[in-house]
């Protein structure tokens, strides 16, 4: 039987996800290549990969995935990976250098432009490079490790986007989480779940060795690395989370962000058509 293929991300939010494939006997058991989070998603969609963890929005457009329960790469408040540097104010944004590498990220951001500062800027994608990104457009959208880098005090307008959206909602915003193709379920009979559960709970216990490595990636102190992962990083995809993920997609589809509001099902009613959740207000 051929081994199930992961699309991963190497970003510091998602090691404690990995630690298992990484360090443990899953590594094992399947065929793990890394890329960018919009790629997880690209890859799902051609049928090269069978299982990634794929920004939120990507879910929207691709058919006969199901979500792993349970683990979520979210936020309950500020995220500090995903933020908007800008020259001016929000509301006086013209246009908008956009890393493209997450498309729940430039979703959110159209989300928060369309529905509570009530302005279109233009959106031009860039690479994650802050100086040029200014240099070009009123304001810069970075996430991931590169929005960590940010001295936040250097520039006269920073603002957290998961944190923005907690302002206007009380809810917490779901980035990413695992989704499987549902064809690539037939020839598999081990739990799923319980190994990416577990694999996240085992990263989670590690977290000592996970940020001696990553402070030495990103220049960052240990404590800094430990805090993003314990205070910015929520990893379970719980029943708020999945409250706030349906109203993301309320509103992203009502602003023509992604083609329409999904319809979420999960590994367990992969084989029940009938059991899925409704898709919230």
């Amino acid at each position: 039987m051929a081994r199930l293929r992961i699309s991963a991300i190497s970003y510091l939010n998602t090691a404690p996800l990995m630690w298992d494939f990484e360090h443990g006997g899953a590594g094992h058991e399947f065929d793990i290549s890394y890329t960018l989070p919009s790629q997880c998603a690209a890859a799902l969609g051609k049928g090269a990969a069978d299982i990634g963890i794929i920004p939120a929005a990507a879910y929207a457009s691709i058919p006969d995935l199901v979500i792993i329960p349970g683990v979520a790469i979210a936020a309950l408040d500020a995220v500090r990976s995903i933020l908007i540097v800008s020259k001016v104010p929000l509301a006086q944004v013209q246009s908008l250098a956009a890393d493209t590498s997450s498309m729940t990220s430039v979703a959110l951001a159209h989300v928060l432009f369309s529905k509570w500062i009530g302005t279109q800027p233009k959106f031009v994608p860039m690479k994650p490079e802050l100086p040029e990104m200014l240099k070009q457009c009123d304001a810069g959208l970075l996430i991931g490790d590169p929005a960590l880098a940010v001295h936040r005090g250097a520039y006269k307008f920073t603002y957290d986007l998961a944190e923005e959206w907690h302002r206007y909602t009380a809810l917490p915003f779901v980035f990413a989480f695992w989704a499987v193709r549902k064809e690539a379920l037939r020839d598999y009979s081990g739990d799923l779940a319980a190994v990416f559960q577990e694999s996240r709970d085992h990263g989670l216990s590690h977290l000592e060795e996970i940020a001696r490595e990553w402070s030495r990636r990103l220049g960052l102190s240990e404590e800094e690395v430990k805090s993003y992962l314990t205070e910015n990083i929520h990893f379970s995809l719980d029943s708020r989370c999945l409250e706030g993920m349906q109203l993301f997609y309320h509103y992203a589809a009502e602003c023509g962000a992604i083609p329409s509001a999904p319809r979420l099902r999960f590994l367990e009613s992969a084989m029940r058509p009938d059991a899925v959740l409704p898709t919230g207000t």
